[in-house]
């Protein structure tokens, strides 16, 4: 596997837009981020359906659906619905805060 880990902008909870690929257009929370692998787990987009045999977990075995993690670069925060891109800028206190690009408004 690959030593990097990337900087994602993204943080958990915050609702975002997909930009590519199956599932484009289409928006949901961030439940987990994947620094090491430049993804993120989006709640209820790239699910798939898994053949799990038997374990002491699931006795039963059987076909369950899991949330696969998405390349960041696909995914964009939601600025009114549609993506954008995340920037940083210095409040009046010094602070940095995270904007949207394309309204230049503040994200929570």
């Amino acid at each position: 596997m690959n030593d990097r880990v990337f900087k994602i902008r993204l943080k958990k909870g915050d609702t975002v837009v997909v930009r590519a690929g199956k599932y484009k257009g289409k928006s949901g929370k961030i439940t987990a981020v994947h620094p090491a692998d430049n993804k993120v787990t989006i709640e209820g987009i790239n699910v798939v359906k898994k053949h799990q045999k038997p374990n002491r977990a699931n006795p039963q075995g059987g076909i369950i659906e899991i949330t696969k993690p998405m390349a960041v670069s696909k995914v964009g925060i939601s600025d009114g619905g549609k993506p954008s891109r995340i920037g940083y800028k210095l409040d009046a206190k010094g602070n940095k805060t995270r904007i949207a690009k394309k309204s230049g408004k503040e994200i929570k």
